[in-house]
């Protein structure tokens, strides 16, 4: 959360300043609406220091019991006291649960007490919470959440798993190269010197080999330097717009990548809407949730496109990133009056689907990487074979001669 200083018209047409906490720009808009205020202009200030959201299991965890327990009949205060007091709660998420209790104790709304958790709880959750304030259905909304995380977290899980054995696998190829251009060819180096002419091929292999070798405490200083520039670019708004763009038009994970924006979209559009949060609203807190760059700034011009009075299934057709397969379902939710039940639907779908392309994408990407082993490792072998099995032929053909 962050420190706006904002100047903003009151009822009256007075012009008023002052500094608020919200998440962005759009949330600073709605509080101020909120205190019939109409904002003029924003200077974004100091970030307060962020807290890590807390794992999406521990907000499955935590909805699901808070759930049962305020269903239960048992009040909200004596919940959270036995949320925050469990023993297998780590030591930091034992603290922020204290803190929310405290600030409920004095008085807070519960999405207030988490929206003031710096980011530990995800603004999905707050504003669900705070609608669910409001309709008094605290419990089904904290159980539906449950859900919610829970499938999220499934999804990252699998999405992980599914990249250990390539990434074992390149690890691999590395440390086997590394080994062979550091111990094994330089052993070799003294009887290669002594034939007159080397083949191409071992000629490449020498001269990185020994360009390496040689140069390696500049090498790794680079290295790292171009390293720490590539994650600095990777921080600039342009570049990683840039960079989320091209993920989507990579072959096969690009497809996939889709998949999943969509799910997690449909997803947390479903869980908004169906709170009662209004659908520009939910939309705007929904941008956030995605996770590319590149699909929240077309946002912009959706959540225009809804203001000017057009339908939503005709908003999510100007965006390009997800599946062409969300508008036409969103439309059919719109005509049926059903919207909810039909995100939902499309969400679980696109869930399963999303599974089926990681692992697509794991049987393709396993024997690709086996023969970059096999292709590197064959190079290796021909260049150091090669001279040898041609200085043979030349042995044998002087005798026989």
């Amino acid at each position: 959360m962050a420190k706006f200083r904002y100047l903003a018209r009151d009822k009256q047409g007075d012009t008023v300043s002052g500094i608020m906490h919200a998440m962005d720009e759009d949330d600073l808009y709605r509080k101020l609406k909120e205190e019939e205020k109409f904002l003029i202009s924003t200077e974004s200030g100091m970030e307060d220091l962020a807290t890590r959201q807390l794992p999406l299991l521990m907000l499955s965890e935590f909805n699901r019991e808070l759930g049962d327990m305020l269903g239960a009949g048992v009040t909200l205060v004596r919940a959270l006291t036995i949320l925050s007091q469990e023993e297998t709660r780590k030591p930091k998420e034992r603290a922020v649960l204290t803190t929310v209790l405290k600030l409920i104790r004095q008085g807070e709304a519960i999405s207030d007490a988490l929206e003031q958790q710096n980011g530990a709880f995800p603004l999905l959750m707050v504003n669900m919470y705070r609608a669910a304030e409001s309709s008094g259905k605290l419990a089904d909304t904290a159980k539906r959440l449950a859900v919610h995380y829970e499938k999220e977290h499934q999804l990252n899980i699998k999405v992980k798993g599914a990249t250990v054995y390539p990434r074992i696998l390149t690890g691999l190829v590395f440390v086997v190269l590394v080994f062979i251009m550091t111990f094994i060819l330089p052993q070799l180096t003294e009887m290669f010197d002594s034939l007159e002419e080397l083949p191409l091929p071992t000629k490449i292999l020498f001269g990185i080999s020994g360009f390496v070798g040689k140069n390696w405490k500049g090498i790794l200083p680079a290295l790292l330097v171009a390293a720490a520039v590539m994650v600095m670019l990777g921080k600039m708004p342009a570049v990683r717009t840039w960079l989320d763009q091209i993920k989507l038009k990579i072959p096969v994970i690009g497809r996939l990548l889709m998949v999943i924006y969509t799910a997690r979209f449909a997803r947390n559009l479903s869980s908004l809407y169906s709170s009662g949060i209004p659908i520009i609203t939910a939309m705007q807190i929904s941008r956030k949730t995605i996770g590319n760059s590149y699909i929240e700034r077309q946002f912009d011009g959706a959540i225009a496109c809804l203001r000017a009075g057009g339908s939503l299934s005709d908003a999510l057709e100007k965006i390009k990133g997800f599946r062409k397969k969300l508008s036409s379902v969103v439309r059919v939710g719109e005509e049926s009056g059903d919207l909810v039940q039909m995100l939902d639907a499309m969400a679980d779908s696109f869930d399963y689907e999303s599974e089926m392309a990681v692992n697509r994408m794991i049987s393709y990407l396993e024997p690709v990487l086996i023969t970059l082993m096999a292709v590197l490792i064959g190079f290796i072998m021909i260049a150091v074979m090669l001279p040898i099995y041609e200085s043979y032929s030349a042995i044998g053909s002087s005798a026989y001669y």
